[in-house]
């Protein structure tokens, strides 16, 4: 697996976005939090009170698009207010798997993966949970020591949680998945590998998919908008800056919340 920095976002507007619509749903879409328990409070609180102030006729739909974990403080602490989030009435809730999420499951399934995930934000995602991960990279028995303590202390719904993600969610013209599509294959046939992992083949395809995808996995400056494509991962782990999509009927707006 390879972990990808920021990106730059190029100053050249693409092309108007056509109308699309979410056949009259309200939707929010949340990226990606990576720990930053903080910064979610926060602009749920804002999406609540946003959507307290419309008349609706069914329940408004909340997606996360994946990377609760790893790089900030509190993965466990993110875990556990979206699973509060879910069984409130207020807001239908769906979780889309990113591929921060595939890593942890991958070191539950080997513990030889551990260096590999500790070095690209795991870290403070065993430490949210009270384990400490070995000091040294090869230190083979420390790493299952690590993956049993680990296993031991992640709660079942926790585990029930990073098992039962869903890869990709689609709203009327919107598809929301973690990272992309790979252009020129029908979303039925999509790879799970390209909708975790993928960037430059679908960052920079012109031409229109099959719908509209809103994605993180790639961080910006600030949250984009194309003819193809949102993107909302504004790298809330290092700016402090985590943003959100709203859309209703042919409509979008951003919220946002920051450290400051």
């Amino acid at each position: 697996m390879a972990f990808w920095p920021f990106r730059s976002v190029a100053k050249a507007a693409e092309s108007p976005a056509p109308a699309p619509s979410t056949g009259g749903r309200l939707v929010y879409a949340i990226g990606d939090i990576h720990g930053r328990l903080d910064l979610l409070r926060r602009l749920a609180r804002s999406i609540a009170n946003d959507a307290a102030a419309m008349t609706l006729k069914q329940r408004p739909l909340l997606v996360f698009l994946g990377d609760y974990v790893d790089r900030g403080a509190d993965s466990r602490g993110v875990i556990d207010y979206i699973m509060a989030l879910r069984a409130q009435p207020g807001f239908e809730v769906r979780c889309l798997k990113g591929n921060h999420e595939q890593a942890l499951l991958q070191f539950l399934e080997d513990p030889g993966f551990g260096p590999s995930w500790v070095g690209h934000g795991g870290g403070p995602t065993l430490m949210s949970y009270g384990v400490a991960p070995p000091q040294m990279r090869s230190d083979t028995e420390g790493w299952i020591a690590a993956r049993d303590a680990f296993a031991a202390a992640l709660p079942a719904s926790h585990l029930a949680f990073y098992q039962d993600l869903e890869l990709c969610l689609i709203v009327g013209d919107y598809l929301f998945v973690h990272a992309g599509v790979r252009p020129g294959v029908p979303l039925a046939e999509q790879a799970e590998q390209d909708l975790l992992w993928i960037r430059g083949e679908f960052l920079n395809e012109p031409v229109p998919q099959e719908k509209i995808v809103v994605h993180g996995h790639t961080p910006t400056e600030k949250p984009f908008i194309g003819r193809t494509r949102i993107g909302i991962d504004t790298g809330a782990y290092a700016t402090g800056l985590l943003s959100s999509v709203k859309l209703t009927g042919e409509q979008h707006a951003f919220l946002q919340t920051s450290a400051g």
